[in-house]
């Protein structure tokens, strides 16, 4: 009978190997994976347009987040070609809410680009997958690892923390990610040895829900853990420290207003150009955001309309923070006669409807304020 200490040892020894080390993580994966509405029943393909789909949504953005916009989007829109179908305007409507919006810009398109030049079928090649709108290398990685077993190990921000831990990777992020790429492919497991089609997308989601439910980024629940006896920065235990991170700078503060106009039960608003920060989406007339920006500057910019003799300021700002810069707005509330015209560019939609307007969250913010609900 096998000593514990002898136990032990052949414990560390597998996992400290990579082959072993994989076999670990698929094996507590099969145990303990997550039911997520984008990820298919055990032993059933993955669909790539959903696998696509999902990619796209949790950029930037948590699971809890995603789910029933997923959940909207695949009941809407159930294929690539229904989506493709769809106007940018249905697309945005949809998205509002969700954040980062040239990823649902880019969704529409890359959708009419994959009817258009692949027949609907998402392509299975790396290259082929990054000359479409909106896929960069993780996202191709992880469409191939998931949707078609290729042997490829995607990195996203779970990952990345599990496998810095894991062997205590020095190097400040992003100068670390090759390396941490690196080492991620180590974990891809097989279905057996030479297999071709892998079981990278097991592997990858295996890593990406350890890293969500056990390595998070505060107090990690390492007893947990199928890959502890082996896990570098454990054993050092100094976990929370990794990974390395250099100082993040701050973007400069930029400062404008916000302008709520009523017309009875309408409001003002328009469409922001499709290129650019909130590309298409729907906002009240507004400034420039400068920094150094000052009221009486900001407030020169209004909207003209007739029968609006002077713009009442709100007490307090609305703050939004965009990943390179953080946002301050005054907001001014007028109302217009009955019959006022919007000025060119602009139209007025009814308040009661505003649920179906593709507005950014910093938008209801604004208008929440301006209207005072």
């Amino acid at each position: 009978m096998a000593t514990s200490s002898a136990i032990r040892k052949g414990k560390e020894s597998i996992a400290n190997d990579g082959a072993g080390r994989a076999a670990l993580l698929l094996e507590w994966y099969g145990r303990h994976r997550r039911l997520l509405p984008w990820r298919p029943l055990s032993g059933t393909a993955a669909d790539p347009y959903r696998v696509w789909l999902s990619e796209i949504m949790l950029q930037q953005t948590g699971v809890r987040t995603v789910g029933p916009y997923f959940e909207k989007f695949v009941t809407r829109w159930p294929d690539v070609g229904a989506l493709a179908r769809a106007s940018l305007d249905d697309v945005l409507r949809m998205w509002a809410g969700l954040g980062y919006y040239s990823r649902a810009r880019n969704l529409h398109i890359c959708a009419v680009a994959v009817m258009r030049d692949h027949g609907g079928a998402f392509p299975e090649t790396e290259q082929a997958l990054r000359a479409l709108p909106g896929i960069g290398p993780y996202t191709a990685a992880a469409i191939l690892a998931i949707a078609f077993g290729r042997h490829t190990m995607p990195v996203d921000g779970n990952i990345e923390r599990v496998v810095a831990r894991l062997f205590a990777v020095e190097a400040t992020l992003p100068k670390a990610k090759p390396l941490i790429q690196e080492l991620a492919a180590t974990l891809l497991g097989v279905t057996r040895t030479g297999d071709a089609k892998s079981r990278a997308g097991d592997s990858a989601q295996a890593l990406m829900d350890l890293g969500s439910s056990i390595c998070t980024p505060k107090k990690p629940a390492c007893a947990l853990c199928p890959l502890n006896d082996g896990c570098a920065a454990r054993a050092r235990g100094d976990q929370e420290t990794f990974p390395r991170k250099a100082p993040k700078k701050t973007g400069t503060l930029r400062r404008g207003a916000a302008f709520v106009v009523r017309r009875g039960d309408w409001l003002l608003v328009r469409s922001r150009p499709e290129k650019g920060l909130l590309g298409g989406m729907t906002e009240v007339p507004g400034s420039k955001w400068l920094a150094g920006q000052d009221d009486r500057t900001a407030l020169k910019q209004a909207p003209m309309l007739k029968g609006i003799a002077r713009w009442h300021r709100k007490a307090g700002v609305v703050t939004h923070v965009f990943t390179h810069f953080p946002l301050e707005l005054v907001v001014y509330t007028a109302k217009a006669p009955a019959r006022a015209a919007a000025p060119e560019g602009m139209r007025w939609v009814p308040i009661a409807t505003l649920q179906h307007e593709a507005l950014p969250n910093l938008m209801r913010k604004v208008i929440a304020h301006g209207l005072g609900t």
